[in-house]
């Protein structure tokens, strides 16, 4: 995202002086980006200016940075638009500013995101994260993939909580359970009995699963499910 504000030179400095227009171009553009990072960061966040920075097309250049999660984090570049810009647009008696930032930095600074390269992945396990454009850390997920399980009870009661077989997957199959949700539901009406279908998605954060290990677990799940929970496999 990139941002530029012109003046004519004379509304900056009423005696002409360039030196003068560009100093107060400068301060309007410093105190409107630490406007923008008390609204992003919060108004109470440590922020500084690096007046060594370089960028080709301002002069002077400066650099934002705030202090975010106990480090300087660099947020944005800008400076005062430099003269020979102006002066091929046939801007000569205008003085301006120009910033640019790069919204993936500032989302990676605000959600707590790793790798900017997650932002090009398809994985829904990314983008569900931010659907309801709420502000909250990036939760990491393994990178290893994932394997579903479908099991169908018939349960012990209508009242029956569904909760209570979720808890037992947690238990049961550890950090390695990603996910349990009901996929299907069915109704015999003749008996007055009801059966979930239920998938457990597998995955470890630090290898693929085997077969044999995930058998393993769904085998210790339904056998609890059905000796504790009084689920019957349908």
């Amino acid at each position: 995202m990139d941002g530029i504000r012109l003046w004519k030179t004379s509304e900056l400095s009423p005696n002409g002086s360039q030196t003068a227009a560009t100093q107060a171009a400068v301060e309007n553009l410093q105190e409107t980006l630490e406007g923008l990072a008390d609204t992003l960061f919060g108004a109470h966040t440590p922020r500084r200016w690096d007046y060594k920075a370089y960028f080709p097309f301002t002069e002077p250049s400066i650099e934002l940075e705030v202090h975010f999660n106990e480090k300087w984090v660099e947020v944005l570049g800008c400076g005062a638009i430099h003269r020979q810009i102006l002066d091929n647009c046939g801007l000569s008696d205008h003085t301006g500013w120009a910033f640019g930032l790069g919204l993936e930095r500032l989302a990676m600074c605000l959600f707590q995101i790793p790798d900017v390269r997650l932002f090009w992945t398809d994985d829904q396990r990314f983008h569900k994260q931010f659907q309801d454009g709420q502000v909250r850390s990036f939760v990491p997920y393994s990178k290893h993939p994932s394997v579903y399980k479908d099991i169908s009870f018939w349960l012990p009661s209508r009242d029956f909580a569904l909760t209570d077989f979720f808890q037992v997957c947690r238990e049961m199959g550890g950090d390695c359970v990603e996910t349990v949700e009901v996929i299907d539901c069915f109704e015999d009406k003749k008996r007055d009995r009801k059966s979930v279908c239920f998938r457990v998605t597998y995955c470890a954060l630090d290898r693929n699963l085997t077969n044999k290990e995930v058998n393993s677990m769904q085998e210790n799940i339904i056998k609890y499910a059905c000796d504790e929970l009084k689920l019957q496999v349908r």
